[in-house]
């Protein structure tokens, strides 16, 4: 059976990604920064009778977090097959419902470091740590969970749907993450490694107050079907499947 870890995981599209893979025979480490709400996430999924599902505490803004994190998984197992970088934060204010954007021009350097903190240096954090179980893997896989809103191409373009819709923090957390996204596939390029960068989508959660326009579930699958590629399946490249392109690939 393979295994699975989904930072991030108890809500949301988290936790969506962590059901879609308990129905496809994964065992799963759902993690989460709160220990409580994980807990009523892994119930949940087991009252639904998807019982290969456990709960791992990790907060990915603390270093120390995440080594206990890969103390606690190491004593469960030595294999870990694929690896979901889902939690993120926006850092947006909402002001009536309606988000507060961060401008290049205004934003204090502390905004970018907190979002900074979760979006990329978490990443890394939980990657690095993490890679020696997924080298033990025949085919592991990397998911960074990134969005259309990182994308200097697009975002460079005037005819872009969402050219005017600027925020200076988290657009460019994602892009820094689609950078590392690169650069970690090229290392691993001669392994059987798969990595690749995926935007879910404008999704409606609580993660921008439900403004979002897709469902969970279709934000889920997203991610999911790069977590399960096989061997002949792409890496190092950047999805967003709700974009209509031929091959749901967009540019950085």
């Amino acid at each position: 059976m393979k295994k699975a870890l989904i930072t991030g995981a108890n809500k949301g599209i988290g936790f969506e990604v962590a059901k879609q893979l308990l129905q496809k025979g994964y065992y799963v480490y759902l993690g989460s920064r709160d220990l409580k709400n994980g807990k009523e996430a892994v119930d949940k999924l087991k009252n639904q009778g998807l019982k290969n599902v456990e709960l791992l505490e990790i907060d990915v803004a603390s270093q120390h977090s995440v080594n206990n994190a890969r103390i606690a998984l190491g004593k469960k197992t030595q294999v870990l097959d694929v690896l979901i970088n889902n939690a993120g934060i926006n850092g947006i204010e909402f002001r009536n419902d309606k988000p507060v954007m961060h401008t290049a021009a205004e934003t204090d350097v502390d905004v970018y470091k907190k979002v900074y903190e979760v979006n990329v240096y978490g990443v890394i954090r939980v990657t690095q740590a993490f890679l020696d179980l997924l080298r033990s893997s025949s085919e592991p896989r990397i998911v960074n969970v990134s969005s259309s809103q990182g994308s200097l191409t697009l975002h460079s373009d005037p005819d872009f749907i969402h050219y005017k819709f600027k925020g200076s923090v988290y657009q460019s957390s994602k892009s820094a993450l689609n950078m590392y996204t690169i650069v970690l596939a090229y290392e691993l390029r001669d392994l059987p490694f798969k990595v690749n960068a995926v935007s879910p989508g404008s999704t409606k959660t609580d993660f921008n107050h439900n403004l979002g326009q897709g469902t969970v579930e279709d934000a889920g699958s997203r991610i999911v079907k790069y977590a399960i590629i096989g061997e002949n399946g792409p890496t190092g490249k950047f999805f967003s499947e709700d974009m209509n392109t031929d091959t749901g690939e967009i540019p950085w």
